[in-house]
């Protein structure tokens, strides 16, 4: 699935792909309400749309998406890749290459959408796109950096901890899906 942000034409003239291939590939086009461009969904990723109410105190737009960008930097870090910010571009870098696009939205206060991290997906379908509207620069993924077949639940259990070290929550037990008070 391909998902448009709300950035100008939220990446539609970002695709790259004919109609009849994204048809042959099954892939659908949805719009979002989340920032950002143009990114691709699909096996393989962890994706993460938390809703935290970030009253009272981190009303911040920019430290909330940081605050992102370091969970998902020291998730990477417990692979032992060394993932970084990129200054002016909002997402998770190995590199030149994107591990982790962010798109978020906030009313009120109160988050939703969040994040795609690649840990076992196939990057062929960003060839279809021009992700996050940026054309010079690669996507990686987990595996590809390791050079090895990674479970993304054992990437998810990973993030829950790191969300909770970064965010100063607990996680909470649940059958699924995870909650992090």
């Amino acid at each position: 699935m391909l998902t448009l942000g709300v950035r100008g034409d939220g990446g539609r003239s970002h695709i790259v792909a004919s109609p009849d291939l994204l048809a042959a590939r099954g892939v659908e086009v949805h719009e979002t309400g989340r920032g950002g461009d143009i990114t691709y969904h699909g096996p393989g990723q962890v994706v993460g749309y938390p809703i935290v109410d970030l009253k009272p105190d981190r009303c911040d737009v920019h430290r909330y998406v940081r605050d992102l960008e370091e969970v998902l930097i020291r998730t990477a870090g417990d692979y032992g890749i060394e993932a970084r910010r990129v200054p002016g571009l909002t997402g998770v870098w190995v590199g030149d290459e994107k591990l982790a696009a962010i798109g978020v939205r906030i009313a009120r206060w109160v988050t939703s959408h969040g994040f795609a991290m690649n840990v076992s997906t196939d990057l062929e379908f960003f060839r279809m796109i021009v992700p996050c509207g940026i054309a010079d620069r690669g996507v990686t993924s987990l595996a590809r950096l390791l050079d090895r077949a990674i479970d993304p639940r054992e990437v998810e259990d990973r993030i829950v901890v790191q969300f909770g070290e970064v965010f100063n929550r607990a996680p909470v037990a649940m059958a699924s899906p995870v909650s992090i008070r």
